[in-house]
């Protein structure tokens, strides 16, 4: 961790304390540039918007995904004041962005909660391999 490092997600951290006292869960995120000017910075919104999908990591993959080059995108760091989802990381993974900074780890958050919020879902698969691959071979 740099003194960069920290200061940016010290800023997370803010946005994270923004979002809470807006009425949504904290958590905040910022992307910046590799000499640390902040592009965007967003905090949760899936109480405020009445939409799940409305995490800042999310937010911010999405908007470097129609916003920058790959190469921009690629030369960028998020940071965010926990560590991302599954859902986050998918979009992150997917947006091309270069790097994760976060504060809370996913297990830290867990212990911070006195309530679990995630319901168990049951998932069966995989199944129809011979069908199922069929519109994606050689698409990749």
């Amino acid at each position: 961790m740099t003194p960069d490092d920290e200061r940016l997600l010290r800023r997370a951290i803010e946005l994270a304390a923004a979002g809470r006292a807006s009425g949504n869960p904290p958590f905040g995120s910022l992307l910046a540039a590799d000499d640390g000017t902040i592009l965007a910075e967003e905090h949760n919104t899936t109480i405020t918007d009445r939409d799940i999908s409305l995490h800042p990591e999310l937010k911010l993959a999405v908007w470097a995904a129609r916003e920058l080059t790959p190469e921009a995108a690629a030369a960028t760091t998020m940071y965010t004041s926990c560590q991302p989802c599954g859902m986050c990381t998918g979009a992150i993974e997917r947006s091309g962005l270069g790097r994760v900074v976060y504060a809370l780890s996913g297990a830290q958050l867990d212990d911070l909660k006195s309530v679990t919020t995630a319901a168990k879902v049951t998932m069966t698969g995989p199944a129809l391999h011979d069908e199922a691959k069929v519109p994606v071979e050689g698409y990749y």
